[in-house]
């Protein structure tokens, strides 16, 4: 990842009003495609112009032919706010983010947290993310039925990993059961990236606790009831691995041992 910074030259009469919708419009656009990460920009004004700091998958994530139509639509009410379109200034490596991987995908995997700050969708031969940009989406123009997926999954992650946990068992539940509508939602984007980019995209499900510890290294497969037990762990995280099903798992965080 690297950090960017984004400059809006105010070229006709404007005010903050109009100049921050548009601007928040255009980055809204990028974050749906996948041309930046993260939610929140600090934009200053100086001047003559808007300023404002990102964290970008590529070097060449924000290049027009890379940004999706509704991206270059938000482009057109940049200038009709009174904006010039943005300058871009890459400022260098963003040592706080994970870094995309440099393997060759013949496999993905849909896996997040409540931490990361990157691309939901891995390559399976590393877990290192892919920038979205470069992928076609599960349906649409671009990303954002995932992103908002994702955003989903990272807040009902956040809350179950508290120490003081508040709706623990709910948001565990729908973190962990097969058929709860996260898992739904997520395990059709999944299919849908599939097909569309002719590639093999597994669903990482996520397991937390499990109800018998001495019988979860030997849980069958919750979609087929086949045995997915791998000999050895998948990147050190997946114990379970099921082609049939698309889905990948891990020995209960809370029967592992310490």
């Amino acid at each position: 990842m690297y950090l960017a910074e984004l400059t809006y030259k105010v070229i006709a009469d404007t005010d903050f009003s109009r100049a921050e919708k548009a601007i928040r419009q255009f980055h809204e656009a990028l974050i749906f495609n996948g041309n930046v990460i993260g939610r929140e920009f600090p934009t200053a004004w100086q001047q003559d112009s808007f300023c404002c700091r990102l964290v970008i998958p590529t070097t060449d994530a924000l290049q027009r032919a890379n940004i999706s139509p509704r991206a270059r639509q938000a482009e057109q009410q940049l200038v009709a706010a009174g904006l010039a379109y943005p300058q871009l200034k890459v400022l260098g490596m963003d040592i706080m983010s994970q870094h995309n991987s440099n393997s060759m995908a013949d496999a993905l995997v849909l896996f997040t947290t409540f931490s990361d700050m990157c691309s939901p969708l891995r390559n399976l031969a590393d877990l290192a993310p892919l920038p979205l940009y470069q992928l076609q989406p599960a349906a649409g123009q671009d990303h954002e039925t995932l992103i908002r997926w994702q955003i989903q999954f990272q807040a009902l992650d956040e809350i179950q990993q508290q120490e003081q946990r508040v709706l623990r068992k709910a948001a565990e539940n729908s973190l962990q059961q097969l058929n709860s509508s996260l898992n739904q939602q997520g395990r059709k984007l999944a299919k849908n990236l599939a097909r569309q980019n002719k590639l093999p995209v597994y669903y990482a499900l996520y397991s937390g606790s499990s109800k018998n510890c001495t019988t979860e290294a030997d849980k069958p497969c919750p979609g087929c009831g086949e045995n997915w037990r791998l000999t050895t762990p998948l990147l050190e995280i997946f114990d379970f691995k099921c082609d049939r099903c698309s889905l990948l798992s891990n020995i209960a965080w809370e029967c592992q041992p310490p």
